[in-house]
């Protein structure tokens, strides 16, 4: 594997390769690095590189102060693009968790500030997330009149648990770093200056093992676990489109975008 650095395949992604690790960081960072139809296709040309790359680790992080603070309602909430046009976009933002989990890449997310809604969907498609102890993880999408996607209505439950998936995803409740691993929506959690150590310790476990032994064991979970996520990928396009198409869903989608700001742990 050659060892290279750039911006990536778009200004919204930064990519770096070397020694078996390719590294894919979101570089929105004024915006909290929230999604946009750029950043998806950004996004899915440098999971698609690092394939090429033959990288057996990639490690998905955030620049700036978050993660992932979810869509960026603000450049989404605009007109009316025909059904065909929506549920292209939504296949595409669906693309990355089938990237993703696709990818014959152990994929570690590196957790710090915000991962909300498709923040945490990026997270969850992930093999671990290592999340800092003060990161907040949320699904918004019902508050916001919105579905959520990414396959996480089958994900979620599976990760807390029915109950806890409800609590999560209608009622809007939010976790920190501490409390996600409690519950196992993550799997590693670190102060959070310590959370790139535990990212490259992780990794360097995971190139200690033999490549084909590491994919062979993530196909087989992939089969095993999510026999039905193409279904509730399937369910979801329906149901956002519901969302978008309904008035109130729409009010609640305006007022969202148009509303508080967020905030992460030291703001003022």
């Amino acid at each position: 594997m050659k060892s290279h650095q750039d911006r990536g395949p778009g200004s919204t992604i930064e990519y770096a390769a070397r020694d078996g690790v390719a590294r894919i960081a979101l570089n929105r960072p004024s915006r909290l690095n929230a999604v946009t139809p750029e950043l998806v296709r950004d996004l899915l040309a440098a999971i698609e590189r690092a394939d090429r790359d033959e990288a057996r680790v990639i490690v998905l992080s955030g620049r700036g102060r978050s993660f992932c603070s979810g869509y960026d309602l603000k450049h989404e909430v605009v007109g009316s693009p025909p059904a065909g046009e929506r549920v292209e976009r939504l296949r595409r933002i669906q693309a990355l968790t089938t990237k993703l989990r696709g990818s014959a890449a152990c994929v570690i997310a590196q957790v710090h500030g915000y991962a909300l809604g498709a923040g945490a969907e990026l997270a969850l498609a992930a093999d671990f997330v290592v999340a800092a102890e003060d990161a907040v993880f949320g699904f918004p999408e019902v508050e916001a009149g919105l579905s959520v996607t990414g396959g996480v209505s089958a994900i979620l439950p599976r990760l807390v648990g029915p109950a806890r998936a409800r609590r999560l995803m209608i009622l809007g409740e939010r976790v920190d770093g501490k409390q996600a691993y409690e519950m196992g929506l993550v799997s590693h959690v670190a102060a959070g200056g310590d959370v790139p150590a535990v990212v490259d310790s992780l990794a360097a476990t995971v190139l200690s093992r033999p490549r084909v032994a590491v994919e062979g064991a993530k196909r087989l979970l992939e089969q095993g676990t999510w026999a039905d996520l193409d279904g509730a990928l399937d369910a979801e396009v329906g149901f956002a489109l519901r969302a978008q198409d309904s008035g109130e869903a729409r009010t609640a989608q305006q007022s969202f975008a148009a509303g508080r700001g967020l905030r992460v742990a030291g703001d003022k």
